[in-house]
């Protein structure tokens, strides 16, 4: 018997004169058919390249989470200081104030001006004046008494000492001037006694330089020329020298 081989298809068409069959990549005859819900392998790697990133966003997003939380905590403590600093500078420019009125009294501008060189803050310092006024702590019409008492009856001076010491020491206005209206009427009368007191250690001196340095003592002292003139002539008259220039040889 006689055994015949089919011929194989590129022969057979060639015979046949068709032309041989051309297959699109991947439908070769044998190769396994890609279910169309399979993906390829390219989209299969950026579906785990944007998984990949997208793990990476969500940690990167967490850290500046936890990176914000933490600032936040950091900024509170700081804020949180700087509270407990100020408290601590009040606290210790109300003690140097302190200190300083156990020593004499103080004006108002005299206690701003020592508070600020505490170092305290401005809106501090006024709060801590207006709460030394309150406590009587600060007290410019007890001070302008005790200036009054000092330089006008003790030290003896006129109206303008007195007015000069309250100028420098920086009192309000409306109390100096209310405190200077309420001294009695006896300027010439204190100019008077203070001259003839004085002229009592010039003995060795001639009428001209008497009447010269009783002037400038009287001056100094804060009186008016009104009640120097008046005071020297008086404390000349109460010597027995009624204004004459006299010359002493010792």
């Amino acid at each position: 018997m006689v055994h015949f081989e089919p011929p194989d298809d590129a022969a057979e068409r060639a015979d046949s004169g068709l032309a041989s069959v051309t297959y699109l990549p991947g439908a070769a005859p044998g190769m396994k058919r890609r279910s169309p819900l399979e993906p390829r392998p390219a989209a299969a790697d950026r579906f785990a390249a944007a998984a990949a990133a997208a793990r990476e966003a969500e940690a990167a997003a967490d850290n500046e989470a936890e990176s914000i939380d933490s600032d936040q905590v950091d900024d509170e403590a700081t804020a949180a200081d700087f509270v407990a600093d100020a408290a601590d500078q009040r606290e210790r420019a109300e003690k140097v104030l302190l200190h300083r009125l156990r020593g004499r009294s103080l004006s108002t501008v005299e206690a701003l001006l020592v508070l600020n060189a505490t170092g305290v803050d401005s809106g501090d310092a006024s709060g801590i004046i207006e709460k030394f006024i309150e406590l009587n702590y600060l007290d410019e019409a007890k001070l302008a008494d005790q200036i009054i008492h000092s330089h006008n009856v003790r030290k003896g001076l006129g109206r303008t000492g007195v007015e000069a010491e309250m100028r420098r020491r920086k009192l309000d206005p409306g109390v100096m001037m209310d405190k200077l209206e309420e001294l009695p009427d006896d300027e010439a009368e204190r100019a008077i006694d203070l001259a003839t007191k004085r002229i009592g250690q010039m003995e060795r001196f001639d009428d001209q330089t008497i009447d010269r340095r009783l002037t400038g003592f009287l001056m100094r002292k804060g009186y008016s020329s009104a009640a120097v003139r008046l005071a020297v002539k008086a404390a000349m008259d109460s010597r027995g020298g009624g204004g004459t220039s006299r010359v002493r040889f010792r």
